[in-house]
């Protein structure tokens, strides 16, 4: 009989809403591949019964939830618990083996306690520091925090992915209890075929005419000092800005009016093809995260051979490595791309160390082998009855 992976804490998949889904569509497949059963618990907005679907292998559990925002993915996170747990008390009264949950994020983990009282055994990838985001209040910082150290307490194994995460879980819990395992993305090349340049055409853009920055629009991923540093003076390169913008955002406003002549601003762009071609063909990518650890954006702008100017902090230096330039406040940025822009050569060589440092240590391949042999080693063993 097949071994069995529900993923939960995510919206779903296919792949829409961000880094976390990307990686669970791949690891999805990957574990079909390896001959695994994969259940995915997906949030859909509206009412109705819940249903089963199947999409490349994967059984989809589609669970409409009416409530908005983040109230809503909290109730959907403790519906796919109950589904979740429904679903184990069955089987083992079916005689089957027990499954393996792996919970993509700590944001609901108090809620673990369900699946730890049944006996199931969870991974938790714990993402990255939320409660230290800008962007939070107290309240919802509060209940990170709590959240972090439920996971913590349990979670039968956490996966960190980046080692200064790691580090910070290891003061929380066990060393051996955490495994440190990155994201990883395909290294992708520009195409010059009339399709791939006539995309860029319409969006305004021309291959090596532009640097990219890709992020969501807050505070803490220092889009406003990217936009005030670029447009100090002219570049002779534009800045594509790839996310939602919305004037009703004061920081959004802000970012806006502070943009020169050469920022374009593409809106928010998921088109799977097209993105990595944005990225293939861009002379730059400027990355502004301040907070978290492996930032799937940085990782995706190694695999696609980007000369990699970065925040300068202890997570973007360990992923993007000594071949990167790195920045302060806009100040020093100013300084860095008014350097960089006058130096061809020096860009080129920061693009070569961009795709060695994806060869080394983020191959989407390589990433994907880890976290199936950690799953493998902590899927209950044939015959185990708990719960």
């Amino acid at each position: 009989m097949k071994p069995t992976l529900r993923i939960l804490g995510i919206r779903g998949v296919p792949a829409a809403h961000g880094g976390f889904e990307s990686f669970a569509e791949a690891l999805s497949l990957h574990m079909v591949a390896e001959g695994w059963r994969v259940i995915v618990y997906c949030q859909e907005d509206g009412a109705g019964p819940v249903r089963d679907e199947a999409w490349c292998g994967i059984e989809r559990v589609v669970i409409p939830v009416r409530v908005p925002g983040t109230a809503g993915t909290m109730v959907f996170d403790w519906l796919s618990i109950g589904h979740a747990r429904a679903q184990h008390h069955a089987a083992q009264r079916r005689g089957e083996p027990d499954g393996l949950c792996l919970t993509l994020g700590y944001n609901t983990a108090v809620f673990c306690l369900r699946l730890k009282a049944a006996g199931m055994r969870n991974v938790i990838n714990m993402d990255g520091i939320e409660w230290r985001r800008a962007k939070w209040g107290a309240v919802a910082k509060a209940w990170f925090w709590l959240n972090e150290r439920a996971g913590c307490a349990l979670g039968d194994h956490l996966v960190a992915d980046h080692p200064e995460i790691a580090a910070h879980l290891a003061t929380r819990t066990a060393a051996s209890h955490i495994t440190a395992i990155p994201y990883g993305a395909e290294a992708v090349v520009p195409r010059h075929d009339s399709e791939a340049l006539l995309a860029l055409s319409r969006l305004g853009l021309s291959s090596g005419g532009y640097a990219t920055l890709i992020a969501r629009p807050e505070p803490e991923n220092s889009i406003l000092e990217i936009v005030e540093a670029w447009s100090a003076r002219r570049r002779g390169l534009l800045l594509a800005v790839l996310g939602r913008y919305d004037d009703g955002d004061a920081y959004h406003r802000h970012v806006r009016a502070a943009a020169g002549s050469e920022v374009r601003f593409l809106g928010a762009i998921y088109d799977r093809a097209l993105v990595p071609q944005l990225r293939a063909h861009g002379r730059l990518y400027v990355h502004g995260h301040q907070v978290g650890g492996t930032n799937p954006s940085l990782v995706e702008a190694l695999g696609a051979g980007n000369a990699v100017l970065a925040h300068d902090n202890r997570f973007n230096r360990w992923v993007a490595g000594p071949g990167a330039a790195y920045f302060r406040d806009v100040a020093s940025l100013d300084a860095v791309l008014t350097s960089l822009l006058a130096d061809p050569a020096r860009i080129a060589l920061m693009a070569e160390a961009s795709c060695q440092r994806h060869a080394q240590a983020f191959t989407k391949r390589s990433v994907l082998g880890q976290h199936a042999a950690l799953l493998r080693r902590w899927l209950p063993a044939a015959g185990s009855r708990k719960g």
